[in-house]
């Protein structure tokens, strides 16, 4: 199956998706979106890395920043923060350049590793579209965490390449639907950006669409 351009989604917001199923849908589906301390500086982090006129060229690799991918079969596109095309006899041949390459996915996170897969599927959701544009088969690609300093290497191993598909069919399925869910406030909510809209305390007693319209003829 191939997704036609208006049901092409943003790769961006798998990491949405995972974390509330509902912040998704109201950043996505709705176009609601409110800057919070979080989201600025994540910002300004990918301020750094995102400058697609910085070229880097060393030994047997070479950088590419800020390059636009995208992948018909998931229905999803984006912007890789980096991508190190390191020389590999597995490879792939690159235009203007001699020998082959496999391109290796870098994104860039503000904080530390969580403790779910929303970064891992993002990042696996980059080489998917990778590896459909150029032909060729990723075995990892790395999360940097500006917190920590570090870089972390994830293994796409078959049970993440499984779960990202069941995520992004399920996007997919919100998004032909305009489907905004009702989910159970939690922890996350007091970091969401979105709390003031999305009004989670609100949800445990009535639907949000009710206590506008109530307020409304009040």
């Amino acid at each position: 199956m191939a997704y036609d351009n208006d049901d092409i989604l943003q790769i961006s917001g798998i990491q949405h998706f995972i974390f509330c199923r509902r912040q998704w849908a109201l950043a996505y589906l709705e176009n609601s979106w409110v800057e919070n301390y979080l989201t600025l500086t994540g910002d300004e982090l990918h301020k750094k890395v995102d400058n697609p006129f910085i070229k880097e060229s060393r030994n047997a690799k070479f950088i590419e920043r800020a390059m636009r991918i995208n992948s018909r079969r998931l229905g999803l596109s984006g912007i890789c923060d980096v991508v190190e095309f390191i020389e590999n006899p597995d490879g792939v041949r690159i235009f203007g350049k001699s020998g082959e390459y496999l391109p290796i996915p870098v994104e860039y996170k503000r904080g530390k590793q969580k403790s779910d897969h929303s970064d891992e599927l993002q990042l696996l959701a980059e080489a998917v579209c990778l590896e459909e544009m150029l032909y060729c088969h990723l075995d990892y690609g790395y999360l940097y965490y500006g917190q920590t300093k570090h870089r972390e290497r994830v293994e796409f191993s078959k049970e993440l390449r499984d779960e990202l598909n069941k995520a992004v069919a399920e996007m997919h399925r919100y998004w032909e639907k305009k489907y905004t869910p009702r989910v159970k406030p939690s922890k996350k909510c007091r970091s969401c950006s979105l709390k003031d809209i999305c009004l989670p305390e609100l949800l445990k007693t009535e639907k949000v669409s009710d206590y506008i319209k109530r307020r409304l003829e009040g």
